[in-house]
């Protein structure tokens, strides 16, 4: 059995990021529902991220307990963002290969 939470974050809804992505991602590592749990930031997720603190400090939370937080570097750099997300403590770097990688490993992934 997979143990694995793949999430594909592209929505810049607050509530959605707050009350789905960040919400249930967090509780699955620390009550333990999945072992390992991956945040991808990508596209218009970034802005909101960016800009928003509570948003902010919910991400390093999740960091800080376990949960692996990645952004693309390349809609970062296109956003002008990437200072603001690295400053959230999260892995900023190109990540094409990584989401191919997801959709080749036939494994489950959740976008939002």
């Amino acid at each position: 059995m997979n143990n694995t939470a793949k999430i594909l974050w592209t929505s810049d809804n607050k509530e959605t990021a707050m009350n789905m992505i960040c919400l249930y991602a967090h509780n699955a590592k620390l009550k333990g529902w999945i072992g390992n749990v991956q945040i991808l930031i990508w596209g218009a997720s970034q802005g909101l991220v960016a800009k928003d603190k509570e948003v902010q400090e919910k991400i390093k939370q999740m960091i800080a307990d376990g949960v692996e937080v990645i952004a693309c570097k390349k809609c970062a750099e296109d956003l002008g963002v990437e200072n603001e997300l690295k400053s959230c403590d999260m892995q900023v770097y190109y990540t094409g290969e990584l989401l191919s990688s997801w959709v080749k490993s036939g494994e489950s992934i959740i976008s939002v």
